[in-house]
């Protein structure tokens, strides 16, 4: 039995435009390990759909294109460049055509590449979020061979490439982050009583560790602090952040950005917990106008067993 999957490009008034077939299957007497796709089948229906899709999607983009924006006079072509785009279901290699510019406007410069000023960013948003998710939960050597063996993407990504991302997505997203300001309380009291009834309290826990700072040619380096919590909400779901306390410039922001995208409200109750030691109860301060804020009971028994073994130490005098 032969299986022949296409691709069919239809008009927007319906009509077809292209039949195209991108992938071609045989299948013998039914046993099960031959039931339906294999891996390696799906990894290529994916790659060669794509690229279907893509040079028709490009094709159409570059028609559009041709016309000058201003008086509609067709643009003269200069060249064609192949530039690569890198996306979770293969890397793209798509033709393009620079134009001139159009003599009716003065243009900085006399051509243009429109498919290159579209994608001024090479790598897809979906696998650059696919390499940032498990490159948080694994090491990137790990995650580069993760998403190898589940996507058409063997040899073309690597662990360089997927730390290289991730620091540069890293910035962006720090660079979006609003200043640190002293009170990060938002309007005043007569404008949080007309919010709607806030959501059931959000629990934060929070605390720290102290890690030594590792330095080849500094055997005698201190430690840095390392800062983490957890944002509950009442229906169970959780963010979770963290910080290296002496280097971030912005910690209190980050942590109110976090509850902000849970919904927090100003007149909503946060609760937090920690260990009351000082730099973490610093970022705490600030955040709600109701915040309350428990010494958790770990903690507290932590240090009543400190105190209790102090206590069997002490010998006793008689005077």
């Amino acid at each position: 039995m032969k299986f022949k999957i296409q691709v069919v490009v239809e008009s927007e008034s319906g009509e077809t435009q292209l039949i195209q077939e991108v992938l071609q299957i045989e299948k013998g007497n039914l046993q099960p390990e031959d039931l339906g796709l294999t891996l390696a089948q799906g990894k290529e229906l994916l790659l060669q759909t794509q690229r279907s899709i893509v040079n028709q999607h490009i094709a159409l983009y570059q028609k559009q294109q041709e016309l000058c924006s201003d008086c509609g006079k067709k643009l003269l072509h200069k060249d064609k460049r192949t530039i690569t785009h890198r996306t979770a279901f293969g890397k793209l290699k798509l033709q393009c055509h620079r134009l001139f510019h159009c003599a009716c406007t003065k243009q900085a410069t006399r051509s243009f590449n429109p498919v290159a000023n579209l994608l001024k960013e090479r790598t897809s948003p979906e696998l650059l979020y696919l390499e940032s998710k498990f490159a948080s939960l694994m090491s990137y050597g790990l995650s580069s061979k993760l998403l190898q063996e589940l996507l058409p993407l063997e040899g073309e990504i690597n662990a360089t490439s997927i730390r290289n991302n991730l620091h540069s997505l890293g910035k962006r997203l720090e660079s979006e982050l609003p200043e640190e300001v002293g009170m990060l309380y938002e309007d005043c009291q007569r404008n949080w009583d007309r919010l709607p009834r806030p959501d059931l309290p959000l629990v934060v826990g929070m605390d720290g560790g102290y890690v030594r700072f590792y330095d080849r040619k500094n055997q005698t380096a201190g430690q840095f602090q390392v800062i983490a919590g957890k944002s509950i909400k009442a229906d169970g779901t959780s963010k979770r952040f963290g910080m290296v306390y002496c280097y971030d410039t912005k910690p209190q922001r980050r942590i109110f950005e976090v509850l902000k995208s849970q919904g927090m409200q100003m007149n909503q109750q946060v609760t937090f917990l920690s260990d009351g030691e000082e730099s973490i109860r610093d970022l705490q301060y600030y955040l709600n106008p109701n915040a309350e804020h428990i010494l958790d009971w770990f903690h507290i028994t932590m240090r009543i067993t400190v105190m209790k073994k102090i206590a069997k130490g002490i010998t006793k005098e008689d005077v």
